[in-house]
């Protein structure tokens, strides 16, 4: 019932919705986005609908047909490769007319549902190379077709996913030093297969100032606007680097920027409490579920979540690459909104199973 729901996550995500509402008027104001914060509200309204809706559903039902979602998910990918709609140089929406889903997102969602159900289902204490060839299997083959949009930052997000339920499984010291110490020794090799684009992400992130005007105009742009920010923030519509366009995409990739000079860091430490609590709220919730899969679930979740809040705050500041990553919540967008709202209402779903089983 709608009383037995987690009420404090409830409250914490509608407080996080309103910022980014509120932060997404304020940046957009006499611009061509200007109409975006009514559409977040829209979005956010549906999305709370949604969430509604998963926690009714047994998590268990779902988890179930986890399989027939995952091919599903495949096909959609394929068909927007094919017949999706280019924005920047990159087909990662699918749709007709004016609207668009980002297929990429939702992906997500079913990738914590299959690991729960390969994890249960396997019933192991601790797992072996085999394991983790077939969990990786499982997770790389969406992560390729993403990255052929090409979209490197969504299909990062698949691995915190793999992570959470390996580490959750249970797995030996001396492999997690094996696997770590591959991927040191791969990620060279990997830079050569990246995007000329992604390429010069990565160089600008490390010497920004070698082309301030163009690749590493965004991370300098950014970490002007957050120092403008100063202790109490410049105010709603005051701020120079969002309202004088100086900063790229405020309202999307960069509203965490656009926020901090606004609002200065005493909005930006309430913000980053406000993450703080929805993700340990959702930790709760794993550690009250009444089996392992409603345990993957809401672990997966959490490490989603702040997976994407680490990025996205640290692309902002200079410390991790840009890579495209949405603050959850708050950045504008419909895909993302109703994706992080389909977790909480998978979250929900495990909590209110607490009262049956």
């Amino acid at each position: 019932t709608i009383r037995d729901l987690d009420w404090p996550l409830t409250i914490v995500t509608m407080a996080l919705c309103a910022l980014g509402i509120l932060q997404i008027y304020s940046a957009t104001l006499n611009t061509k986005w200007e109409d975006a914060w009514w559409k977040q509200i829209i979005w956010v309204a549906t999305g709370l609908v949604m969430m509604w809706v998963v926690s009714i559903f047994d998590y268990h039902a779902l988890i179930g047909r986890a399989l027939y979602m995952y091919a599903i998910c495949l096909v959609l990918l394929a068909a927007t490769l094919v017949l999706g709609n280019k924005v920047f140089g990159s087909t990662r929406w699918i749709g007709y007319g004016s609207f668009r889903l980002q297929t990429s997102e939702f992906v997500k969602i079913v990738l914590i549902l299959l690991l729960a159900k390969l994890l249960t289902d396997w019933k192991l204490d601790t797992l072996e190379w085999s394991d983790l060839v077939k969990l990786g299997a499982f997770v790389v083959v969406p992560m390729l077709l993403v990255m052929k949009e090409p979209d490197l930052g969504t299909s990062l997000t698949y691995l915190p996913i793999l992570i959470s339920g390996v580490l959750m499984a249970g797995l030996r010291w001396k492999y997690i030093l094996i696997l770590v110490t591959a991927l040191i020794i791969t990620l060279p090799i990997g830079y050569h297969f990246l995007k000329p684009y992604q390429k010069d992400r990565l160089v600008s992130f490390i010497y920004p100032d070698r082309d301030p005007k163009g690749t590493g105009f965004q991370v300098i742009q950014s970490k002007i606007a957050v120092g403008n920010g100063g202790m109490w923030g410049r105010g709603a519509k005051e701020s120079s680097q969002t309202h004088l366009g100086f900063l790229p995409v405020p309202h999307t990739d960069f509203i965490f920027s656009s926020f901090a000079e606004e609002h200065g860091f005493i909005g930006v430490v309430i913000a980053l409490v406000l993450y703080f609590l929805l993700i340990m709220q959702v930790v709760q919730n794993a550690q009250t579920a009444t089996d392992r899969a409603g345990l993957y679930i809401c672990m997966g979740v959490a490490a989603l979540l702040l997976f994407h809040v680490l990025v996205n705050v640290g692309m902002v500041v200079g410390r991790m690459p840009i890579t495209g990553i949405p603050l959850p919540l708050m950045s504008s967008g419909g895909s993302n909104t109703w994706s992080v709202f389909l977790m909480l209402g998978l979250v929900n779903s495990v909590r209110l199973r607490r009262f049956v089983y």
